[in-house]
């Protein structure tokens, strides 16, 4: 029995293994490029494969449950619960596990859209599917998409872009190079 869904959600899971693996390169090729990685660094990379890892398994988790032909409503109403309880717990902690390890809580853009709108986001999507609502399915693949790019947004845009310096120096010329001129 195929859910409703299933190739977005199997799409979904792929983007998601393609994104854990591009910030894992990131954050390896930031030493190579004249940075040192800092405890942040550390802090985000284990952050960002942990809250991948958990979406990838709730994008993955509706087709492992229709496998033992359970009823559809209860493989969207047990995925939810599956993926929504440790999700929760991954958001509304990331302040007080980034203070614990950087000395510091998240800037507010991060704060606001990781832990506010993400948590937010993934209650509602609670809610609803063990509300019983139509469109359960529809709800519970929208809300993942929209965890995904919560941490994508976090990660990417707001944590290392913020990191970056506001002005490259340009490279001194070699000697060689000041002959030809």
């Amino acid at each position: 029995m195929e859910v409703k869904g299933a190739t977005l959600l199997y799409t979904l899971a792929g983007l998601m293994i393609t994104f854990a693996g591009f910030s894992t390169l990131l954050l390896a090729l930031r030493p190579a490029a004249g940075a040192r990685v800092s405890l942040l660094d550390r802090f985000l990379a284990k952050t960002v494969m942990t809250h991948i890892f958990v979406l990838t398994a709730g994008a993955l988790l509706p087709a492992l449950l229709a496998l033992y032909d359970i009823q559809e409503k209860w493989i969207w109403r047990g995925s939810a619960v599956l993926f929504a309880l440790p999700m929760l717990s991954l958001q509304v902690t990331y302040p007080h596990r980034r203070r614990k390890v950087t000395g510091n809580g998240p800037p507010l853009a991060i704060f606001a859209i990781l832990v506010v709108l993400g948590a937010a986001v993934t209650l509602a999507m609670l809610g609803y599917v063990l509300e019983g609502l139509p469109y359960s399915a529809a709800v519970y693949i929208t809300a993942l998409t929209i965890d995904f790019f919560t941490v994508t947004f976090s990660f990417l845009i707001a944590d290392v872009i913020m990191q970056q310096p506001m002005e490259v120096s340009e490279r001194p010329e070699r000697p060689s190079q000041l002959a030809r001129h």
